[in-house]
């Protein structure tokens, strides 16, 4: 990335594709923010005056808007309004894709399903993101925490009898990265066959997705699984451990070579006994060996640890906190924070998509958008044509 937040990536790999996106909270948002990222033309449409929902929330949604609507362009218009509509469907004419996550058959009801707006544009993609993809759960409504708890997802993330839902809305990010994965490959086979599509993306296969490994871990094994905090590591050190300065920091070995190069660090005799001499035996005796390495590590600053793991080469971390990561020195000197200005004048930064083509980020192009801010731009010509 240049200096200006230029880069030398020119067209963009989307360049040139038109995405219409009808989506609020969190999943639709993010496919429609992957594809911007890359470089398509995508429009937001929002109902006229207070516009997409999630610019008003407060708590744990405050950040929504501003984190997944940089690189669109703001249009309102009512989907009950028949001028509105008439305009609508004129724009999505101009379209490649169309991305919604609104109820099951929500849009159907105003003449905007696939099946109408694919006779009008026979080369439409059309991907709905939805709670459940076709079956008997389809017409549920489903959040994160729902999928998070049919899955099994949060039974493994909290202690005993306390499932917990992970930190981030996961399967909202990861539905809307799926969603955009299946529109770039529909893009790709409409290169061959001339017509689009109807494509779905689905929160809880999602979260059934993720729980890939603890299934087969249980169907090879035959045992039931314990959750993470309380089951058997597969790793001797793995583990958060208290620095001498007070400094909780993650430390892994995972390899009977970081295990040679630890020990060697630490100089501590007792981790030379015959009970430590490879993975498997290091795991079957966490009861003895963690007690045994916290008590070495707490004889040590942070700062004196992190330098033995990074020469040592060994997986450590400090345990931030999200805000920290603003200061944090590898995202800022690799372009991974992304300079953003809100609506309100301030100006702030946000990690950028987590890829890199050649030597380049995606760049923002657009600020998160102002409501309607380019009514005039896009539907203008539409009004008066």
């Amino acid at each position: 990335m240049n200096n200006d937040g230029s880069t030398t990536m020119d067209p963009l790999p989307l360049h040139g594709v038109r995405v219409v996106e009808f989506s609020h909270m969190v999943m639709g948002p993010t496919c429609g923010l992957i594809l911007a990222d890359l470089g398509a033309e995508v429009i937001k449409v929002e109902p006229p005056v207070k516009g997409d929902h999630t610019r008003n929330l407060l708590s744990s949604g405050l950040g929504f808007f501003a984190s997944f609507n940089r690189n669109k362009k703001s249009v309102t218009l009512g989907t009950d309004d028949a001028g509105d509509l008439d305009t609508l469907m004129k724009l999505i004419d101009t379209a490649d894709v169309v991305i919604e996550n609104f109820r099951p058959g929500g849009l159907e009801a105003k003449g905007l399903g696939y099946g109408t707006l694919s006779l009008r544009n026979p080369r439409l993609i059309y991907l709905s993101l939805k709670g459940f993809l076709s079956g008997p759960y389809e017409k549920r409504t489903a959040l994160d925490e729902v999928v998070q708890m049919m899955s099994g997802l949060a039974y493994m993330t909290g202690p005993p009898g306390r499932p917990l839902r992970a930190g981030a809305s996961v399967n909202d990010m990861m539905g809307g990265m799926f969603g955009a994965i299946a529109v770039m490959g529909a893009l790709r086979q409409r290169e061959a066959t001339g017509h689009g599509q109807h494509l779905q993306s689905g929160l809880f296969e999602n979260a059934a997705f993720l729980m890939s490994p603890q299934m087969m871990q249980q169907a090879i094994s035959g045992k039931p699984l314990e959750p993470m905090p309380a089951g058997r590591r597969a790793w001797g050190v793995y583990d958060i451990f208290e620095s001498g300065d007070g400094v909780q920091i993650f430390i892994g070995v995972v390899t009977d070579r970081q295990w040679e190069i630890f020990t060697r660090a630490l100089n501590e005799p007792a981790l030379a006994s015959p009970d430590y001499a490879n993975n498997n035996l290091r795991a079957a005796h966490r009861e003895t060996l963690i007690p045994l390495v916290a008590s070495l590590l707490k004889q040590h600053d942070i700062a004196s640890l992190e330098a033995m793991c990074e020469e040592a080469g060994l997986p450590f971390s400090r345990i931030n906190k999200p805000a920290d990561l603003f200061e944090d020195p590898h995202l800022k000197a690799s372009g991974g924070l992304l300079p953003i200005t809100l609506n309100d004048g301030r100006t702030m930064e946000i990690p950028g998509l987590p890829i890199q083509f050649g030597e380049d980020r995606l760049p923002v192009r657009l600020d998160p958008p102002k409501i309607g801010e380019h009514n005039e731009e896009i539907l203008g010509p539409l009004k008066r044509g």
